[in-house]
This record gives structure tokens, sequence and C-alpha cells, in this order.
């Protein structure tokens, strides 16, 4: 984790800060909602920024998957069920192979 560098006031508890983190995606809570027992939300939210900036969240995922992977407790196999794999909403009107738009294609197999 970062440590911190040059600043005049202590870090808050990475344990406190990340278990507001949790709780907040947890719950879908707003920020300006996380119970004060996390610490004020303002310093949750730029942990978590900074975290996701400096990319401390991907490699925590990364360290994380290796122990497990190496201790046999994950599975690769994945399945995807295309029935409930939603397309974004700007690709309805995405040029298709042949360069046409979905107006230009019949649709329901009626001409």
């Amino acid at each position: 984790m970062p440590q911190a560098v040059g600043r005049s006031r202590p870090w808050r508890d990475h344990r406190q800060v990340v278990e507001g983190i949790v709780y907040r995606y947890r719950t879908g809570i707003a920020w300006r909602d996380l119970p004060e027992r996390f610490g004020p939300w303002q310093t949750v939210w730029k942990r978590h920024h900074r975290f996701a900036s400096d990319g401390t969240w991907d490699r925590l995922l990364r360290l994380i998957q290796a122990e497990a992977d190496a201790g046999g407790q994950l599975d690769w196999t994945v399945s995807v069920d295309s029935s409930i794999v939603r397309a974004h909403q700007h690709s309805a009107t995405a040029k298709r192979e042949d360069g046409a738009r979905p107006s230009q294609h019949t649709r329901g197999g009626v001409e």
C-alpha cells in the first residue's frame, strides 16, 4: 500500500478505509452516506480514487489471484450465456461488417 510521503498528518488506518469502500460497494449507497465509523467519506473516496489511479487495486487483485491459484482454490472455467449479455446502448447504431447501418437491414426476415 502507498505510504504517506511529505504529509503533515498520518494516514487514516487502511483497514478502516478499505472496509468503508467495501461497505459502500456492497450496499450501493452514495459516498456521502457512509457511516461515520469508516471516517470522513471524503477520506474514503480519496483513498479509493488514489488506489485506483496508482494501480494498487490491480496489484492486490493479481496477488490474491496468484495465491489462490497456487493453492488450487481458483476454477478458471468460464461460461457465458449470450441470452443475458447486454449490448451497450450505442452499439445498436454501429456499422456492420458490410458497412450498412441497422436501419438499412430488414427486421424479422420480412422485406
